[in-house]
């Protein structure tokens, strides 16, 4: 699951995010390098999603 709302991430504590954030960090890895082999991702919007909420989760750490 890429996506992450506000609720969600205000009711995780501070480890739960940072966990979150590196699965997320490793998922963004993951579809990068799907797409430089020129691959067709399996979910287009995935990309946009998971970037998103890595920018989500660095915005309410900084809080």
């Amino acid at each position: 699951m890429t996506h992450l709302s506000n609720r969600d991430i205000e009711a995780m504590g501070s480890d739960a995010r940072k966990a979150r954030l590196v699965e997320l960090r490793e998922e963004m890895l993951q579809l990068r390098a799907e797409q430089s082999l020129g691959g067709n991702p399996s979910n287009p919007g995935a990309y946009k999603a998971t970037r998103r909420s890595i920018a989500r989760l660095l915005t309410h750490m900084k809080e």
